[in-house]
């Protein structure tokens, strides 16, 4: 059975609307505190975006405009250019539900990367595998070099185990320069902690998106079930799961999932917790608007 691809014609369709919201409703930069829409004074042309009122008119393109009747800005790579930096957590666990995790994660991936190029941040993609990161993407400006690099998140392999922090932390994250985003499920005994304490120290902006399955949400099996994790085949659980172990469950997921909120938040991040089966509007023109991520 061929893969199901996470990233093709249809999503990027998605993407195009979802950057006509963000223009019509733009009051600021996604993904950081900048106000302002110049892009600095260098001489390395970059690419064009829409005039929007209140943009520095000596940056339109006249030229332009006289070819194709509509106002369009010049934008220049600067030296103050955001990074944002995406971290995809490639274990075996993000499979689990019809592999569903694993294609949510890819897809908040790329529209949050989207909406960095299209406001001419810098953005970088990584697979986070055992103990280790993987480059995607990396340093990519503008909609040209999206649109040559995005597919390759389609080959991203999810399997093993995930140890966020002894991966991320051996790597250059920059330093006060845009926003680092980690997209996991967050079910594991492995530190993540103290990843999220070293970025807040290097001043990025901190979100972390914890994506679960509809399974995981609201489980609906009962009876007896023999489970195996994930990552490791050794350890199981086997059990009648009924009424009782099913409220203590959803206990135990609501501690979970504070933990890592309070642990963020804490910190001056964001957390959000995403339904694998959420569409990715609802994602950005719902739940990040309303926490302040997305403006």
């Amino acid at each position: 059975m061929a893969k199901e691809l996470a990233i093709n014609e249809e999503f990027l369709q998605q993407l195009e609307r979802l950057q006509m919201l963000v223009k019509n409703n733009v009051a600021g930069m996604f993904g950081g505190n900048r106000q302002s829409k110049s892009f600095g004074s260098s001489c390395e042309f970059a690419d064009y975006r829409d005039y929007i009122a209140g943009d520095d008119v000596t940056k339109i393109d006249w030229n332009a405009f006289a070819r194709f009747d509509k106002l369009y800005l010049k934008l220049y790579l600067d030296e103050r250019q955001m990074h944002t930096r995406i971290y995809i957590d490639a274990s075996r666990s993000m499979e689990y539900g019809d592999g569903k995790k694993a294609l949510q994660a890819i897809r908040v991936a790329a529209a949050i990367a989207y909406l960095s190029v299209c406001e001419m941040d810098k953005v970088s993609i990584f697979a986070v595998k055992e103990n280790k990161i993987e480059d995607v993407v990396v340093g990519m400006v503008g909609k040209d070099a999206y649109m040559h690099s995005i597919l390759k998140l389609n080959e991203i392999e999810f399997s093993g185990d995930c140890c966020i922090s002894e991966a991320i932390l051996p790597s250059s994250v920059g330093y006060g320069d845009g926003m680092s985003v980690i997209l996991s499920d967050f079910l594991t005994d492995n530190d993540f902690e103290t990843v999220i304490d070293h970025l807040a120290d290097k001043k990025r902006h901190v979100v972390c998106m914890q994506i679960l399955s509809k399974e995981e949400l609201l489980p609906q099996v009962r009876g007896k079930v023999h489970f195996f994790d994930s990552e490791n085949a050794d350890r199981f659980y086997r059990k009648n799961i009924d009424k009782e172990i099913i409220t203590a469950y959803k206990k135990a997921l609501a501690w979970a999932t504070d933990r890592i909120r309070n642990y963020v938040g804490a910190r001056g991040g964001d957390y959000l917790l995403v339904s694998a089966e959420e569409s990715v509007t609802k994602i950005f023109f719902e739940n990040l608007v309303e926490m302040g991520v997305l403006k």
